[in-house]
């Protein structure tokens, strides 16, 4: 299965990909890693790891169509079986989607269908939840809606602050994707 990994920041669920990939644990190619920005600390982890890399900067476009059909051909060039959106900051289009066949996998860091959007720890704590977790999915137009593939709940400590909980919730994030993308490696086309 060959993937496309499309990442916004640090890339930590990324390089968990990259290691499952070279420990054998997860038998998938990575074509390329995409970012929306340069200068993100997810492209340099997959320059170090030897994969080629490209952006799309999003400030570059005039309108938000013309980055998304620039990123569409751009992820498309590489015939990739999955997209991965790797702590992938920026909504696509149906169009996009569509283009890969619907084959486009996203996480976030709640329970969903709670908790959608950028600040879903921060919505986790303040609603006062006692449980939250991480979800994989395929992504759809929505925002963090779609057909969820694979769940893990996470407990929130009286002591957590938005900063502890999101990384226990990373280190099941991590797990959870690599589970996901071998379960998806090893699944009957």
């Amino acid at each position: 299965m060959r993937i496309v990994v499309l990442v916004s920041g640090t890339g930590s669920n990324l390089q968990a990909v990259i290691d499952a990939v070279k420990s054998g644990e997860l038998d998938v190619e990575i074509a390329a890693v995409g970012a929306d920005r340069p200068d993100t600390y997810g492209v340099e982890r997959s320059d170090e790891a030897g994969i080629e890399t490209f952006v799309v900067n999003f400030n570059s476009f005039e309108t938000r169509a013309e980055w998304d059909t620039a990123l569409r051909d751009k992820v498309l060039s590489y015939q990739p079986d999955v997209v991965v959106s790797s702590g992938f900051m920026r909504i696509v289009s149906e169009d996009f989607i569509n283009a890969f066949g619907g084959k486009y996998v996203n996480t976030h860091p709640a329970l969903l269908p709670s908790f959608p959007g950028a600040h879903g720890v921060r919505d986790a704590i303040a609603y006062g939840v006692k449980v939250t977790g991480c979800t994989v999915h395929w992504a759809d137009a929505g925002v963090d809606t779609g057909p969820i593939i694979a769940q893990e709940a996470v407990t929130v400590l009286p002591e957590d602050s938005e900063e502890t909980l999101h990384e226990r919730i990373k280190v099941v994030e991590r797990r959870l994707l690599v589970q996901t993308l071998a379960d998806l490696a090893a699944a009957p086309n």
